[in-house]
């Protein structure tokens, strides 16, 4: 071979390597996904279906919705329930004691607070009578108490809402569900027909909108006092707060309103996450009193 083709295969030899050397490269130092001077990527961070914006020790968060109701299981997005008792004699108080546990069977005791709470607890009956919203305490080694009532027998479910923060800082909100029973006799109600308006202790509350199944729709409900809008109190850092429980499996929604836009109404983004009847549950607060009025709805 003479010089000047030697020299050739040499150029080509080494153009050939810096080509596989910079691919190679760039398979371990993949580009980065924002452009540059963009803020990093948020970390992951999950909430069950029908969640709307709530904060987590002063960060926004934002849920639009997903396909499945949340409450379904004990276990769910790595954690579990444990109570220490689901048995509950009827119509005398005594005491929910339960645990949050990870994927290691380990006590979970670091939780976000969101809408004032680290943990909102809300129990029914199966017949969607019944309901109740709580908000237990933790002790030291983690495990949460909250007095309770089971007025009637049958079976109960009760839903542990919650945003737990993992050693790495992640958030992940969850919403597990476990059975309670209360012994004796059980005659379940009929679901309420649907209605659009009812009254409560002198209120009037009814709401305008139409759930539909996997759409996020707004749901306005007023609230009034007298012909006049009453003067709603922010209960737990919102003018309201909204439960959605649907007839059959009780699968859950938990619904934050935004801000709220003339006196006496709230409204709320609804995804519904499937077909079948609803029981919806709001919360609000007038002079200091939270009441809770309740509505069927059918969503197709």
């Amino acid at each position: 071979m003479d010089r000047d083709t030697l020299r050739l295969a040499l150029v080509v030899g080494g153009l050939v390597l810096a080509v596989l050397l910079g691919f190679g490269l760039g398979r371990l130092n993949p580009p980065p996904t924002t452009a540059p001077g963009a803020a990093p990527a948020a970390a992951t961070h999950t909430h069950p279906p029908g969640m709307g914006a709530h904060s987590h020790d002063g960060a926004s968060a934002t849920q639009a919705g997903g396909a499945d109701a949340a409450g379904l299981s004990i276990s769910s997005g790595g954690y579990t329930v444990a109570p220490s008792t689901v048995e509950f004699p009827v119509g005398r108080a005594g005491t929910l004691r339960f645990q949050i546990r990870d994927e290691q069977r380990r006590p979970v005791t670091r939780f976000a607070v969101v809408h004032e709470k680290p943990m909102h607890l809300i129990v029914v009956r199966r017949d969607l009578s019944g309901y109740q919203h709580l908000h237990p305490t933790m002790a030291a080694d983690g495990t949460w108490s909250v007095p309770l009532t089971l007025p009637e027998g049958g079976v109960w479910r009760a839903y542990a809402d919650f945003t737990a923060v993992a050693d790495n800082g992640l958030q992940t909100a969850v919403t597990l569900g476990v059975d309670l029973a209360a012994p004796g006799g059980y005659a379940p109600r009929p679901l309420p027909a649907p209605a659009t308006s009812t009254t409560l202790d002198g209120f009037t509350v009814g709401y305008e909108g139409t759930p539909k199944a996997g759409e996020t729709l707004p749901v306005r409900f007023t609230i009034r006092a007298g012909g006049a809008p009453a003067a709603l109190e922010p209960y737990l850092g919102a003018y309201g707060h909204l439960v959605a429980l649907r007839e059959g499996d009780l699968g859950y929604l938990h619904v934050h309103p935004g801000p709220q836009a003339e006196p006496g109404s709230v409204t709320f983004w609804l995804t519904p996450p499937g077909p079948g009847r609803y029981r919806m549950f709001l919360d609000f607060q007038v002079a200091g009193v939270v009441r809770t009025a309740e509505f069927t709805v059918t969503v197709a």
